[in-house]
């Protein structure tokens, strides 16, 4: 650490810039300039297909690296408004080691619904500068590589395996591997070109599935055909819930099987489960508990908590519940501790509920 960056991390500073802090400052005479907070500047945009963009970003030097197949959270800001979302990192872990450059690539399809993956896809440009959180997630290889892999890959799950190949590719991987994505059509391949290239290396197995073309979606009788032994080989899949559900099915208790959602399934309401009323403390609202996430129920009683990833990943929305009991709706688990830090966005009240909103 050098000594400057010492000195803007040292308490004598903090207590000066109280209550924003050294970085708040630091972005005022440069957004690159930080002693904490990581931010990013895009130095690249490259269009994959129509609705999907890859973006090159430089890192502040406070970034710490990654390992293939891991997330940041992201923060851009639309009409002066920070919004934060989850993006799997697409480039390889290598890089930096190899050629010293310390840039990164998220790749961001622009879906219409999607505020910021629409806003990155579609109007990001070269200067952008976004907020980072460091790189999170264990969805990685392990240390010492196996020597057979089974990759799986739907949609744009395919970015967090794609870091992995890559990654694979740089180190010479000698293994046998196997690599199975489902894309709707040829037009929506993500990273077309490049998985052709992949696909002529002597060690890899690669099959595109155009599921929209009459090709098969993901059955355990095309899984047997293309990987005999898929059970017992350690296997790294990320697609939508629906494709990752069906692995989980297949490989049962199995640890071979290493998975990442990229978009968790549909959360409905059950209201012969729904009951009591939900209480939001600093907004001095209340409403009858509709038996959704409290996030959602909040939103309908119009306030704008904060959140990033709406699937219980990113801890952005974690607020504190004083009273009452949750359910999360990813495991199941039901809690009644009083001022108690929940995530909002995959906890649903249980009768009566009191949140600090």
């Amino acid at each position: 650490m050098s000594l400057t960056q010492t000195l803007l991390r040292s308490p004598t500073v903090a207590a000066l810039t109280s209550p924003h802090g050294v970085d708040r400052y630091l972005e005022l005479v440069n957004p690159m300039w930080a002693a904490h907070e990581v931010r990013g500047r895009v130095v690249r945009v490259q269009r994959e297909t129509l609705d999907v963009t890859t973006l090159t970003l430089q890192p502040t030097n406070t970034w710490l690296g990654f390992r293939a197949g891991q997330h940041v959270q992201l923060g851009v800001e639309i009409d002066k408004v920070r919004h934060t979302r989850i993006f799997s990192i697409s480039s390889s872990d290598l890089q930096q080691k190899l050629t010293g450059d310390r840039t990164f690539t998220i790749t961001v399809r622009g879906h219409d619904e999607g505020l910021v993956s629409r806003h990155l896809a579609r109007h990001a440009e070269v200067g952008t500068v976004v907020h980072l959180s460091q790189a999170e997630g264990d969805f990685v290889l392990p240390p010492l590589l196996p020597r057979k892999l089974l990759m799986i890959s739907g949609g744009s799950g395919i970015t967090p395996v794609m870091s992995m190949l890559r990654s694979l590719v740089d180190f010479r991987y000698e293994g046998r591997l196997t690599f199975v994505h489902y894309a709707r059509s040829p037009e929506e391949t993500i990273f077309a070109e490049e998985l052709d290239e992949l696909a002529e290396r002597a060690n890899v197995d690669l099959t595109v599935v155009h599921t929209r073309t009459g090709e098969k979606r993901l059955n355990e009788l095309q899984l047997k055909g293309l990987c005999p032994t898929y059970l017992d080989t350690p296997t790294y899949a990320c697609g939508p819930a629906g494709m990752v559900e069906t692995l989980q099915r297949l490989y049962g208790d199995r640890d071979t099987l290493h998975v990442e959602y990229f978009k968790t399934s549909s959360i409905t309401a059950n209201p012969d489960d729904a009951s009591g009323t939900v209480s939001f403390a600093r907004a001095g609202k209340s409403a009858e508990n509709s038996g959704m996430p409290i996030l959602e129920q909040a939103e309908a009683a119009g306030l704008a908590p904060a959140y990033g990833c709406r699937m219980g990943i990113c801890f952005s929305c974690t607020a504190r519940k004083t009273e009452g009991t949750v359910r999360n709706v990813v495991t199941g688990a039901q809690s009644s501790l009083p001022d108690e830090d929940i995530q909002i966005c995959v906890n649903q009240p249980v009768g009566d509920c009191v949140v600090d909103l």
